[in-house]
């Protein structure tokens, strides 16, 4: 058993997170509930900025809300001297109610619609990074409606395709994002943004994927990027100010996960580009990176009680607890696998191998298979790690469950911060027509 950042086991044998007997978490605020360990993603956003502040190079470390994305984590993320990344005007909306500086937030997208463009806009944001002509030419077009020239960074598929799920791969040549290096677009999209008055180019973005263990991709991406960056100085005269290496710094979730230091990813990056750029003879551009899972990924756990235990002889025991794909879509999406203890039991021997069950109406929804644990009872807590990353942020309300609460622990004290839903706020939203109304009885029917 792996234990992350302040995760220890106390004195009384049960698992404790900031200083905070999970027993008392499950008690006090219910399961389903996501506790994230604040003090572990301080830890990492200083792990980032201080390896970047030793490379001596200009740089930007933004925080890819998509990650987990939360009023009281864009505080945090502020405080810790990080930009955001946002994804959506729902992102935006959220950094913006935080208080969170328009002038930090850079807005991603493949397909940004009008509204959010203009919300983006209107909030003075610091750039958006453009994915396709279309935006180019929308982008330019509402800028000039406002008199305003909007910064604009160029997302470019380089071509590198990192190890990782093919679904959550995004560098590679056949992908939904961004313009094609290798078959011109990238270098029509720079000629297209320099002639758009109302629009100043910053320079490129690549993302070569997410959950990736070595620094070869990325040490690629910085080279192309470094390469294009001078077929732009030589053919056009434009020079990229910004060269942005996006995120997919991997981080551990289970025994053979095996992630490099932060320093690690930041070095190669940082070297790559200083020796390309160096080589050339072109000025060293500000290095920007977005890390999210490595932020807040294993700074996550989630605890949920168990319920029903399903024993098959000589093929499998099922231990259901409550919650499942609806607050961890993950396994489902992606295969995705996960460690996990009995919270109010950590130290007990292991006595049998299990596999946890959700409780939706999906065969599909299995949260851990073949976990081994001591022998499981009704009223158990289990305590699932490594879940800050993608699963608040992913979660459903599939069969009408409530979304789950979110609680922050530090120092010993937990907090919420984000309340649980109630059947209140899954209804919130219905509107039944007039005519499906319910009516009085008549005549006993």
């Amino acid at each position: 058993m792996h234990l992350h950042g302040t995760t220890k086991i106390n004195r009384h044998g049960r698992l404790e997170i900031g200083g905070v007997d999970t027993a008392e978490l499950a008690e006090r605020f219910g399961t389903p509930l996501y506790v994230v360990d604040e003090a572990l993603v301080r830890e990492r956003c200083r792990q980032f900025m201080d390896a970047f502040r030793a490379s001596g190079v200009p740089f930007e470390v933004s925080y890819a809300s998509k990650a987990f994305c939360v009023k009281a984590i864009v505080r945090v993320v502020e405080e810790e001297g990080l930009s955001l990344d946002v994804v959506s005007d729902g992102e935006l909306y959220t950094a913006l109610e935080a208080g969170f500086p328009a002038k930090k937030i850079h807005f991603h997208g493949n397909n940004k619609t009008p509204e959010e463009i203009a919300m983006g806009l209107d909030a003075g944001i610091g750039c958006f990074v453009v994915d396709n002509f279309t935006e180019i030419a929308l982008l330019n077009a509402m800028a000039g409606e406002r008199g305003i020239r909007a910064k604009a960074l160029l997302r470019i598929t380089p071509g590198v395709e990192a190890h990782t799920h093919e679904f959550i791969s995004t560098g590679q040549e056949d992908s939904k994002f961004g313009f094609n290096l290798a078959g011109g677009a990238a270098f029509e999209a720079v000629k297209a943004t320099v002639a758009a008055p109302h629009l100043e180019l910053l320079g490129v973005h690549s993302h070569i994927g997410s959950q990736i263990f070595e620094v070869e991709g990325f040490r690629l991406a910085a080279e192309k990027m470094a390469d294009f960056a001078v077929e732009a100085k030589s053919k056009l005269g434009v020079s990229f100010p910004v060269v942005n290496l996006g995120g997919g710094f991997g981080i551990r979730y289970v025994e053979g996960d095996r992630p490099l230091p932060v320093a690690e990813y930041v070095k190669a990056i940082t070297d790559a580009v200083k020796e390309r750029f160096g080589a050339h003879g072109l000025p060293l551009p500000s290095i920007w990176v977005e890390p999210g899972r490595s932020i807040v990924g294993d700074a996550g756990t989630t605890l949920y009680t168990v319920g029903s235990v399903k024993d098959i002889p000589g093929v499998r025991k099922y231990v259901a607890v409550n919650g499942g794909m609806t607050d961890n879509p993950r396994p489902a999406l992606y295969d995705a696998v996960y460690e996990a203890v009995l919270a109010n039991r950590a130290n007990d021997a292991p006595e049998e191998t299990v596999s946890i069950a959700g409780k939706c109406c999906e065969s599909g929804d299995m949260l851990i298979w073949d976990l081994d644990l001591p022998k499981v009872n009704a009223g158990d807590t289990l305590a699932v790690f490594c879940t800050g990353a993608y699963n608040y942020s992913m979660a459903s309300n599939y069969n009408r469950l409530r979304r789950p609460a979110v609680a922050f622990v530090k120092d010993g004290v937990a907090e919420l911060v984000v309340r649980r839903e109630t059947y209140e706020d899954l209804v919130a939203n219905d509107v039944v027509p007039e005519r499906l109304r319910k009516l009085p009885a008549v005549n006993g029917r």
